[in-house]
């Protein structure tokens, strides 16, 4: 049986990775848009939602094949919101991880409310024109510590506390990572989504 190839409108490592891994089981093969030398586009969305139906239109328009394309990001509450859809350039255009986090903890203070949340919405678009795109969005619940802990993950990791294992995301192990974390949520209702498709 061949596999059916699904091209994934990003150039991050880790996200092709944990996506090929969670849809093994349905026989696709995900590549990653840089294969097929997509480039990226603005993000110029408000919502995730937006963002994400932007990339996976652009990532299937160029490619001709079904695409996922992801939006995450942090949402911080007593910032209204904020970093929100601009999780990734938070503190300008070119910015680290790590200035994130500095812009982050500077804004916050010393706010007693600290709850925040993580969000991804994955969609995934059989072609450029599909009027129904799959969209699956999920969150992880967590609050905002005053420095950094643990030294894996990637983005806000280090400050973002889980509070039912006592530790901030970048402390968690790549499995119990991807067994709460919202990108593995989505994946799990998207993988669901396209079983029932198939």
């Amino acid at each position: 049986m061949m596999k059916k190839q699904i091209v994934l409108a990003t150039g991050n490592k880790g996200k092709v990775n944990e996506l090929s891994g969670m849809l093994a089981p349905i026989h696709v093969d995900v590549v990653p848009q840089s294969q097929f030398n997509v480039p990226d586009i603005a993000e110029t969305g408000t919502t995730f939602v937006e963002n994400a139906i932007i990339k996976a239109r652009h990532a299937a328009k160029i490619t001709g094949l079904p695409a996922v394309a992801d939006d995450s990001g942090l949402e911080v509450d007593a910032l209204f919101g904020q970093p929100g859809v601009y999780s990734a350039r938070y503190a300008g255009n070119n910015a680290s991880d790590s200035d994130n986090i500095s812009k982050l903890l500077t804004e916050l203070g010393n706010s007693e409310n600290r709850r925040a949340r993580f969000w991804c919405v994955l969609v995934y678009m059989e072609h450029e024109h599909d009027p129904t795109p799959l969209i699956c969005q999920a969150s992880w619940e967590g609050e905002i510590t005053q420095s950094r802990q643990g030294d894996g993950g990637f983005g806000y990791d280090p400050v973002f506390f889980v509070p039912s294992l006592n530790c901030t995301a970048a402390s968690l192990t790549k499995e119990q990572k991807n067994g709460l974390s919202h990108r593995g949520q989505a994946l799990r209702l998207l993988l669901e989504q396209l079983k029932a498709k198939s």
